[in-house]
This record gives structure tokens, C-alpha cells and sequence, in this order.
């Protein structure tokens, strides 16, 4: 689903951020990416997203070569992942169901879909009944969860989680990494950028380790 081939990716400023980065992760595999603070992990997310590319080398989502993708292409590209952030990143004017529905209004679906979607993802991740609430009605833990209902709606084959556990408790992490396992296990290809350490060890997936751009650990 994301393979990485030889991906340098320069700034005139600052140089090399990625040095010669190559991996493959196959479809329904949860990976861990993790590294020092600078090693260049949220660069690596802006190269899958397609927010930038690569200097050198291919980056290929679900066998297209982002690279060579023209820019009226990108928010259909876009369509094929879900982006979870640390911070949450929700609509705190807008309530619960308009954050979720967001991804599927901007698509065009219609009112029946969206609701039958953000109903089905608010279930899936134990926020029945929350729709119309504001996300500040919310704790912590419930407004990362509206995120992830928002990133799963329109059923992307890929999760891409920016640090989703970093403002959590230790149990609340738990109950996070469970949901994405439970998505893996329907086939969703998951990649979470992470320096939890503690909470890597814990479980059994592959980890990509990046340091000062270079991939050292796979």
C-alpha cells in the first residue's frame, strides 16, 4: 500500500531532512514510526499525504507514484487515507456529527449516506449518542476518538495517525491502539507516527526507526 524507494527529500534551509529511505508496508499491517524529535518523521507523513514531494526517489501509495501525480489528482489521492492528529484539529463551532461528516459532505454524498456513515463510525469508536454535542463538551479522550471517526468515515484503506496517543493517559492510549487494531483486522493499512516508547514495546508490530533522516531500525 506505501512503499518508499530511495526517498531523499531536501530543503534548501536545512538539507537532507530524509537521506535514502526505503520501505514497503503491505496492506493491513499496523507500523510504528518513531525517532528523535527532528529525525524527520513528520516529513515522512507530508510525503505520503502528498503536502509535499520527495527530492529524489518514489514515493508510491496503493501502486501510484505520487510523484508524477498531477495537482487536480491530489484530493482524490487524498480520499484514500484518513489523517489523525495529536491535537485533534476538530471544528469546535461545529458539533460532533458535522466534524465526522466533514470528509463526506466535501465528496458530495448525500444526506442519507452521511448520516448512516458518521452514525457507523461513532459506534464504532463508543461515541453513540455524543452527535450533538461541541467537542469542548468533551474530554481528551472523546474529542481523539471524534478524530478518528472523522479520519474512518468514508472508509479510507489507510490510517495514517500523527502522535494520536500523545495527550492521552496510559489506559486511554490502550483503548486507542485497540481501535486501530480492530481496523487492521478489516484490512486498513495503518501507520502510526509515535515516541511512546512504552507503548511500542507493548505490542507487536513493526517499527520504522528514522535517525537524523536516515532509516536505521525496520
Amino acid at each position: 500500500m506505501i512503499n518508499f524507494d530511495s526517498v531523499t527529500m531536501r530543503y534548501p534551509e536545512t538539507g537532507d531532512v530524509l537521506r535514502n529511505v526505503s520501505f514497503h508496508l503491505q496492506k493491513g499491517e499496523i507500523t510504528f514510526l518513531t525517532g528523535h524529535s527532528g529525525a524527520g518523521k513528520s516529513t515522512l507523513l507530508r510525503l505520503i499525504t502528498a503536502m509535499e514531494r520527495s527530492s529524489r526517489g518514489r514515493v508510491i501509495l496503493d501502486g501510484q507514484d505520487l510523484g508524477l501525480a498531477k495537482e487536480h489528482q491530489l484530493p482524490f489521492i487524498r480520499r484514500k487515507m484518513g489523517v489523525i492528529y495529536q491535537d485533534y484539529k476538530l471544528l469546535y463551532d461545529r458539533t460532533v456529527f458535522d466534524n465526522v461528516a466533514l470528509p463526506l459532505v466535501i465528496a458530495g454524498y448525500g444526506h442519507y449516506e452521511v448520516t448512516r456513515r458518521v452514525r457507523a463510525a461513532l459506534d464504532k469508536v463508543n461515541l453513540t449518542g455524543k452527535e450533538k454535542k461541541y467537542p469542548l463538551a468533551l474530554s481528551g479522550g472523546e474529542q481523539q476518538r471524534v478524530g478518528i471517526a472523522r479520519a474512518v468515515v468514508n472508509k479510507p484503506p489507510i490510517i495514517i495517525a500523527d502522535e494520536p496517543t500523545g495527550n492521552l493517559d496510559p489506559e486511554l492510549s490502550a483503548e486507542i491502539m485497540l481501535l486501530f487494531e480492530q481496523f487492521q483486522q478489516v484490512g486498513v493499512t495503518v501507520l502510526i507516527a509515535s515516541h511512546d516508547i512504552s507503548l511500542i514495546t507493548q505490542l507487536n508490530h513493526r517499527v520504522l526507526k528514522l535517525d537524523h533522516g536516515q532509516l536505521v531500525a525496520s
